[in-house]
């Protein structure tokens, strides 16, 4: 079959290129997942499962939100997190990529500006695929630049939407965008601001509302929920009018089946915490920051220290699988992430600071990367 064979190559390749990935289980300290607050595995998600199921809740929803599988939990969830996260309403889809391509997919129009981050998520640029409206690109971070294609824009001759995409906490770089700045751009250029809160959600702002909460201009989120709330799913936040164009035109949502009622239960549940017990959050900020304090005792640059997320640039792959699968056999799970994950020639390990682990086991990891650093160099 010529297909297996061309497969096959393409495998062979990425083999030898250090780049083909395996699926491995989960074992050691947990320096590589994105459950944040440790919530996951918690006993606070396990008892609202059993009080859930109790209650008569549904393990399954049986068909697409639309078509039968809508359930007073969903709605439930969807009201308590628009108060949650003070927007007019809420969306609750299967995952936070389903979600992303869900708005980008539908929410522009042909005469309209995607205007997007260079380091934006993949599901943006998945639902971006399918838009009909103009996309560009600015410089990372870079709000002067974002300005200067947004006014080239209407130079041009643009008069629809114009559309901001960013993260707020970026996934393989751990640094934080601008928003402040970025929402004073919204402003200026009457721009949606849409907000991808995946991993500041749990982790910052109030109640762990996330570092968008309380901007000033034309917003739309996307709170995750596989990762500081430890479930799955995609939150939507904004206005109603844009949450109603969604129910009624978004593929992702309309063609999908909807999520599981239990697991809508259980985010309701990691919601509540958030609000009512602080000593979440601020367990995962002294965490990072002792993380920070043994980053930087080993040399990892200032920069690289922003959020949960540590990046360590090693820029090879083979070097930096070698140093990952070496973390791992000491009982440290560090994953490296390769091309196209990340640009070429920035391969790097991806620590990340989990409820998982303690002070100690934070304190053992960097002391086991310096002598790794030091074997290497």
């Amino acid at each position: 079959m010529k297909a297996a064979a061309r497969l096959e190559s393409m495998l062979d390749t990425l083999q030898v290129r250090n780049r083909r990935r395996v699926l491995t289980p989960a074992s050691g300290l947990d320096f590589a997942s994105n459950d944040y607050l440790g919530l996951a595995g918690s006993l606070l998600l396990q008892e609202a499962a059993k009080e859930a199921l109790a209650r008569g809740v549904p393990v399954g929803s049986g068909g697409s939100r639309l078509l039968r599988g809508n359930h007073t939990e969903h709605e439930a969830l969807e009201a308590e997190a628009a108060a949650f996260f003070g927007a007019e309403a809420a969306l609750f889809m299967g995952g936070g990529f389903q979600a992303n391509q869900a708005i980008f997919a539908t929410l522009p129009a042909a005469d309209d500006l995607v205007l997007y981050d260079a380091l934006v998520h993949a599901s943006a640029h998945e639902g971006m695929r399918s838009c009909r409206a103009d996309q560009r690109s600015f410089r990372h971070n870079d709000v002067g630049d974002a300005r200067e294609k947004a006014q080239q824009w209407r130079t041009e001759g643009g008069s629809g939407q114009i559309w901001i995409a960013v993260e707020s906490v970026y996934s393989m770089e751990g640094d934080l965008a601008p928003l402040t700045d970025l929402a004073g751009l919204a402003r200026e250029q009457d721009a949606v601001l849409v907000v991808d809160e995946a991993h500041a959600t749990g982790v910052f702002g109030p109640q762990g509302q996330g570092l968008a909460h309380d901007l000033d201009c034309p917003l739309l989120t996307l709170h995750t929920c596989g990762k500081g709330l430890g479930v799955v799913g995609g939150l939507i936040c904004g206005p109603k009018v844009m949450i109603d164009t969604l129910i009624n035109r978004a593929r992702p949502f309309i063609f999908a089946t909807a999520p599981s009622p239990l697991n809508a239960a259980l985010v309701r549940a990691a919601l509540g915490a958030l609000a009512t017990q602080t000593g979440l959050v601020d367990a995962a900020q002294k965490r990072i920051g002792h993380a920070h304090d043994a980053a930087r005792a080993i040399g990892i640059a200032e920069a690289a220290l922003n959020s949960q997320i540590i990046p360590n640039v090693l820029g090879d792959d083979a070097r930096t699988m070698t140093m990952a699968q070496g973390l791992q056999t000491q009982g440290f799970d560090v994953r490296g992430i390769r091309p196209p994950t990340v640009p070429r020639g920035t391969s790097r390990l991806r620590i990340s600071i989990t409820g998982n682990v303690d002070r100690a086991d934070i304190s053992a990891l960097f002391n086991a990367l310096a002598a790794h650093q030091s074997e290497a160099a």
